[in-house]
């Protein structure tokens, strides 16, 4: 498995923006897709956004869509997601993972994921 640390997160308030990063130790990374997902307090965690590696197709959440995107960089192993008009249902720990598999949405076709970064939206 491949070690992802995450970066990032915090509080902010409705309207703001944040970038996460997320980057592998690994000096050589290849995986298919690195995803997004976050859960908040008391619900199930959820897909929120993902990029193909070798390609650099996203795909984004209809909840997110508009408002977030998600970038690469190969040489450094690290992928960001960007969020803007942030609101408070967007309040949840965030994960990035990475997986072998082009089934974006899907957790359990994931295999590393990173320790998760908490973003906080007041209203």
């Amino acid at each position: 498995q491949v070690e992802l640390v995450q970066s990032g997160g915090g509080l902010v308030q409705t309207g703001g923006s944040l970038r996460l990063s997320c980057a592998a130790s690994e000096r050589t990374f290849s995986p298919y897709t690195l995803g997004w997902f976050r859960q908040a307090l008391g619900k199930e965690r959820e897909f929120v956004a993902a990029i193909i590696w070798h390609t650099g197709k996203q795909y984004l959440a209809d909840s997110v869509k508009g408002r977030f995107s998600v970038s690469k960089d190969n040489a450094n192993n690290t992928a960001w997601l960007q969020m803007s008009s942030l609101q408070p249902a967007d309040t949840a720990i965030y994960y990035c993972a990475t997986s072998s598999y082009g089934i974006v949405n899907a957790e359990e076709h994931y295999q590393s994921w990173g320790q998760g970064t908490q973003v906080t939206v007041s209203s």
